[in-house]
C-alpha cells in the first residue's frame, strides 16, 4: 500500500497534485503514474468489492449527467466523480448498525451504505428522476437522500448546518450505552461554519462516538483553498476541541478504509471521536450547470493521473488478469442500466404523500420511528 500522505502544494493559480512516482499504468479510462505494491491474497478480494462499489457509483453518477442533459433530472445536481474512494473506503470501515450523514454531494455515501446492491442504485436513481419508487419518494431529490434502513440519515443542503445533527446522533448512541458510530461527510467549505465548531465542541466535551470526515476536493464551490483557508490543514483544529486528527490522501481506497478504520473503532471502544481531512478532487464542476471555467484542463488531467479508481483497476488487473475485470465491469453497467431503465418507468411522486413526511400518525411512538 502508498504510505504517503502528503497534500498538494497550493498556488494562487491552482491546486495542482505533486508529481506522482513514476511507472506509467493503462486502464480502461486512463492511465495512472503511480506505483504500489502488489496486491496480497487478502487484498484482492477487498479490492474487488471496493472496485466495484467506486465504479458502480461513478456509472451511476455519469447516467444522472446524462438524464439531466436530456431534460429528465431537474433541480440542483451535484455529482461526485473523482471522489468515490472517499465515501467507499469510509463506509467500509462501518457496521451495519452506524450511522452517516452526509452533504448534497451523497449520491456515493448513499449507495455504499447499502453496498451498491441493484435495490439502492434503482431507488436513488428513482429520487433523482422524481419517481414514487425513490429512496425519498420522489420529494427529496438529489440533495436529500435518505434510506432509513441502512441508517444513511441524508444528505444536507446547509453548509456545514449537519455537522451538530451528527454530534446529537452519536449522543444518542452513547446516552442509551449503544457500541455504534457516526461517520459525518463535509466538503472544505464547511470548516469555516459556526456549525462546523459547534459540532467538534460538543463531540469533544462530551467524547462522542463520531468520526468528522473532510473531503477536501480542493474547491468551496468555485473557489480555491488558499482563498478560504488561513490554515491549510483543516485537522489543525481538533487541537482546540481534545478530539484525535488524521490527514491523507484518497489515491488508494484500501488505505482510505484502514485509516478511517482506526479512527471508527477508537469512536467505538473509547468513545473518542476524531476530525479527518481526506485530500481528493471532483472531476465535474461543483454543479451540473458550473463549467468550471476556474481551473485548468492540465489541472484536471493532473489530478486524473491518482484517479482512486482507475489505481484500483490497476492493482486488480496485475493481480488477476484483465478478463476478470472486464467481467465485472460488464455486470456494473447491466446493473446501472436496469437501475435507469427502473427509474424512468417508475410512476412519478405522488402529490399526496407529501403529508406523511409532514405528520406522524397519531398514536405513533417516536422512539420506534
Amino acid at each position: 500500500m502508498k504510505k504517503t500522505a502528503s497534500a498538494p502544494p497550493q498556488s494562487a493559480a491552482s491546486p495542482t497534485p505533486p508529481a506522482p512516482e513514476s511507472s506509467e499504468a493503462a486502464s480502461a479510462e486512463g492511465s495512472t503514474t503511480v506505483r504500489y505494491a502488489p496486491l496480497s491474497a487478502d487484498e484482492i478480494p477487498q479490492l474487488k468489492e471496493l472496485y466495484r462499489q467506486m465504479l458502480t457509483i461513478r456509472r451511476i453518477e455519469e447516467a444522472c449527467a446524462k438524464a439531466y442533459a436530456q431534460g429528465k433530472m431537474g433541480g440542483f445536481l451535484h455529482l461526485g466523480i473523482g471522489q468515490e474512494s472517499v465515501c467507499v473506503g469510509a463506509l467500509a470501515a462501518l457496521r451495519a448498525e452506524d450511522y452517516v450523514i452526509a452533504t448534497y454531494r451523497e449520491h456515493g455515501h448513499c449507495i455504499a451504505k447499502a453496498g451498491a446492491s441493484l435495490d439502492v442504485c434503482k431507488a436513488v436513481m428513482a429520487e433523482l428522476l422524481g419517481k414514487a419508487t425513490g429512496i425519498s419518494k420522489g420529494f427529496g431529490g438529489s440533495m436529500h437522500l435518505f434510506d432509513q434502513k441502512t441508517r444513511f440519515l441524508g444528505g444536507y443542503g446547509i453548509v456545514g448546518g449537519h455537522v451538530p445533527l451528527a454530534a446529537g446522533v452519536a449522543y444518542a448512541s452513547k446516552y442509551r450505552n449503544l457500541p455504534e458510530v457516526t461517520l459525518c461527510f463535509f466538503g472544505d467549505g464547511s470548516a469555516n461554519q459556526g456549525a462546523f465548531f459547534e459540532g467538534l465542541s460538543l463531540a469533544g466535551l462530551w467524547k462522542l462516538p463520531v468520526v468528522f470526515i473532510c473531503e477536501n476536493n480542493q474547491y468551496s464551490m468555485g473557489t480555491p483553498l488558499y482563498r478560504t483557508l488561513a490554515v491549510e490543514d483543516v485537522t489543525e483544529r481538533a487541537a482546540g476541541f481534545a478530539i484525535e486528527r488524521d490527514r491523507f490522501n484518497g489515491d488508494d481506497v484500501l488505505e482510505v478504509q484502514r485509516r478511517i478504520g482506526a479512527a471508527v473503532e477508537r469512536a467505538r471502544k473509547d468513545h473518542v471521536p476524531t476530525l479527518i481531512e481526506v485530500e481528493t478532487y471532483r472531476f465535474r464542476g461543483h454543479s451540473i450547470s458550473d463549467p468550471g471555467n476556474y481551473r485548468s484542463k492540465d489541472e484536471i488531467e493532473q489530478w486524473k493521473k491518482r484517479d482512486a479508481v482507475i489505481i484500483a483497476r490497476d492493482r486488480l488487473v496485475a493481480s488477476v488478469g484483465e478478463d476478470e475485470i472486464v467481467s465485472l465491469e460488464a455486470h456494473i453497467k447491466a446493473v446501472v442500466q436496469e437501475a435507469v431503465r427502473f427509474a424512468e418507468q417508475s410512476p412519478p411522486a405522488n402529490p399526496a404523500d407529501i403529508w406523511t413526511s409532514v405528520y406522524a400518525q397519531p398514536g405513533t411512538d417516536p422512539r420506534k420511528m
